[in-house]
């Protein structure tokens, strides 16, 4: 019997597709809120989220700037409901956008409260797979956007996997919707090439899971560097911790967590589609292989990468009917990540849809209490 985690990474190109066609459906709805509060960066947007839902706002910081919402920034909800007053105020105009599987976890409801006791001037986008979930209930149509998404994508495995990659790829249509149109054969783009990492790498994933190794390094510059922060902890949750995992970008790794190599190390290289980007990593991967010896390394490209004297043990080329490149081409990238988290799970003998034994992590976090602040008690 297929196993929740196994169905939930495989149904994601067909999740794309639908939920394009559900941003469709509210077109005019999330036109008229996009003019009001987002076009001349009046207000500052916070994509928020906890755990795999703010790596979602890591990885969309770094696109949405290019898009001209320049006065953007990713902040987890479990910063914002410690330190309220580094991120809101009552005179910051501020576009909320909640990322949330369930809509149950206490700092998901937290954020939204305490955002709307300090703020003034608060408007919220609330992108959940959840229509019972307490934050769908919470949605005030006077100043929110609710999106729910396919049903579907409310996973109900422990790790989050297509609810990760579909949250990622409403708030980008939204951030497009006023050529939506046109955004079709991107999405259909993507949904294809996901398709093909499913027929074409998952069994070499499976077996490069299956090999001894004990950490696990994902590296990405950009908005991959965010799909590399949700990888490494796909693959650390899944094996319950067995494998330690860090991400970092390849700048960025040459500047001590290098360190963290060994001969017990897999590497997984999430390339840039742009030349100038690749290289400054093709620079590191090459300096990387000087001096190490690891047990795998793997390339994720959109195309094939050339490097003199050195073989990957896995290049997993994404685009493969040479199709024209969009900002969502990164999502795909996570594919991996989850893969090889299922096989390594499978390969421990764990549960993949419950692989916590000792019940250290759960599918909705439990036992968090909300405090009041001082900026919510000056506001009583």
């Amino acid at each position: 019997m297929q196993s929740n985690t196994l169905r939930e990474i495989s149904q994601q190109p067909a999740m794309w597709l639908k939920e394009y066609q559900l941003i469709v459906n509210e077109q005019e709805k999330i036109k008229l809120f996009v003019s009001k509060y987002m076009l001349h960066n009046e207000y500052e947007i916070i994509l928020t989220g906890a755990g795999t839902s703010a790596y979602i706002g890591d990885a969309l910081a770094m696109i949405l700037p290019k898009n001209g919402f320049t006065n953007c920034k990713a902040v987890s909800t479990t910063d914002l409901v410690t330190h309220p007053e580094s991120f809101l105020s009552t005179k910051k105009k501020v576009v909320l956008i909640s990322f949330a599987r369930s809509g149950n976890s206490p700092e998901s409801i937290g954020t939204v409260n305490i955002a709307n006791e300090i703020c003034d001037n608060i408007v919220h986008i609330f992108i959940t797979c959840n229509k019972d979930g307490e934050l769908a209930k919470m949605a005030n149509p006077n100043n929110t956007l609710l999106l729910l998404l396919p049903p579907e994508t409310n996973d109900v495995s422990l790790a989050m996997t297509s609810s990760f990659s579909t949250m990622m790829l409403a708030c980008l249509l939204v951030m497009n919707i006023f050529k939506i149109e046109d955004q079709l054969a991107h999405v259909q783009s993507l949904s294809r090439n996901t398709q093909n990492i499913l027929d074409n790498y998952a069994s070499k994933l499976k077996e490069i899971a299956e090999r001894q190794f004990k950490r696990a390094i994902f590296l990405g510059s950009g908005e991959l560097k965010g799909i590399a922060e949700e990888c490494h902890l796909k693959l650390q949750e899944l094996t319950d911790g067995n494998v330690i995992c860090k991400y970092e970008s390849f700048m960025g790794f040459r500047h001590g967590p290098k360190a963290v190599i060994n001969e017990r190390t897999i590497l997984i290289y999430l390339f840039s589609d742009d030349d100038y980007v690749f290289q400054y990593e093709k620079d590191l991967v090459e300096q990387i292989n000087s001096n190490n010896q690891v047990v795998a390394q793997i390339a994720v490209s959109q195309s094939k990468v050339e490097f003199k004297d050195l073989k990957f043990d896995l290049e997993v080329v994404i685009n493969n009917d040479f199709s024209v490149t969009s900002e969502y081409d990164s999502i795909s990238y996570v594919l991996v990540g989850q893969l090889l988290g299922y096989y390594k799970s499978m390969a421990l003998g764990l549960n993949p849809d419950n692989p916590s034994i000792s019940g250290n992590i759960s599918r909705v976090v439990e036992g968090v209490t909300i405090y009041k602040n001082e900026l919510q008690k000056q506001t009583v």
